[in-house]
């Protein structure tokens, strides 16, 4: 009667074993989406921010910032190292075109 007793509750722990791996997966899954939705939040906040500057040098000075470091260095515009920056200037009455893009995104 023991080995009955025994396969009869079996399927519990496999059961258990089961839930707490879907669990997991789920939990993982879900704090990967935040990751991704932050980092994608602080790339767009960066653009913003790099625009927002090139406006208020065009507002005070009369141009754009010619060059990327000028915009840094003369308006306080802070480039983490996970980002990669492109400024192209086409004109100093033209605003530039900004992008950014995080380094080692797919």
């Amino acid at each position: 009667m023991s080995v009955m007793k025994r396969k009869r509750y079996l399927w519990k722990p496999v059961l258990l074993a089961g839930i707490f791996l879907l669990s997991a997966l789920w939990f993982f899954s879900a704090m990967d989406n935040l990751y991704r939705g932050g980092s994608e939040a602080g790339r767009e906040q960066l653009e913003n921010a790099l625009r927002r500057s090139a406006v208020a040098c065009y507002a005070a000075e009369g141009i754009y910032p010619p060059t990327l470091d000028y915009l840094t260095e003369h308006y306080g515009v802070q480039i983490g190292e996970e980002y990669t920056v492109f400024y192209e200037i086409f004109a100093s009455n033209l605003m530039p075109e900004i992008t950014v893009l995080k380094k080692g995104a797919k």
